[in-house]
């Protein structure tokens, strides 16, 4: 039986955490959890302690002094499940515009397919995106066609945040050489497993806006990623010596 985590970052998310916590254990597949807590003021930490009564041994929390960056928050988690022993470990966002329910496909691809990274992808199957106003939509799926052309890398969903790892890849990367800090991160690690050899599985998912709490995107985020990917075409990619 695999050990398999799933790193959820939060911020401000006291209306979404619990719902999104108990919808990952009713799928009685085994997933553990990992928040990555970054000071929320609103309280979204002091909800997860109360539900790690009831999850002793399944929930799990790293609490950060401030906003670090979601780049970051995944290292974080990245280098604790390594060190925990488990073999496939899981992006997702607390907000619920990705689905729980899918986290078996991704597992699936991983496990049964042979993938290094499954991808929860968007735009491999047309557009795949609920409650996103047609501006968005628009920005998002040309900044993956941008990105592709640029990096010659064949992923239609170059910025997707829901993805299941394994252990090997991860493992083989030099985390602490990962530079991107925003949305940016996900472009440079898909692109870091593609230049390093391994296998990448796209598994088409119906993405939906967050319902409750507020977006964390900005015009910031968008700029580091345009000039982090021109600079990423002319680095060079060495597995992490051991």
């Amino acid at each position: 039986m695999h050990r398999k985590v799933v790193i959820i970052p939060t911020y401000n998310e006291k209306e979404n955490i619990e719902k999104i916590i108990r919808a990952v254990y009713a799928l009685d597949c085994g997933f553990h959890i990992l928040v990555i807590e970054d000071g929320s003021p609103d309280g979204t930490a002091t909800i997860v302690k109360k539900l790690q009564t009831e999850f002793p041994e399944a929930l799990h929390m790293i609490e950060r002094k401030g906003k670090l960056g979601l780049g970051t928050a995944y290292i974080t988690g990245f280098k604790w499940a390594l060190e925990h022993g488990y073999d496939y470990i899981f992006e997702m966002d607390a907000d619920f515009s990705h689905n729980p329910e899918d986290l078996p496909r991704l597992y699936a691809a991983c496990a049964e397919g042979g993938a290094d990274l499954a991808v929860g992808s968007r735009y491999c199957n047309g557009i795949s995106v609920i409650n996103w106003p047609i501006g968005r939509v628009i920005m998002s799926y040309y900044a993956s066609a941008y990105v592709r052309t640029v990096l010659g890398m064949k992923v239609y969903d170059t910025t997707a945040g829901f993805k299941c790892y394994s252990s090997r890849l991860l493992s083989t990367i030099d985390l602490d050489k990962v530079r991107m800090k925003g949305y940016g991160f996900q472009i440079e690690m898909k692109y870091t497993a593609y230049r390093l050899g391994f296998k990448i599985i796209e598994v088409p998912i119906i993405f939906v806006d967050r319902k409750e709490g507020t977006s964390k995107m900005s015009s910031g985020i968008f700029g580091e990623a345009f000039w982090g990917v021109l600079r990423m075409k002319f680095r060079k990619f060495h597995p992490r010596k051991a």
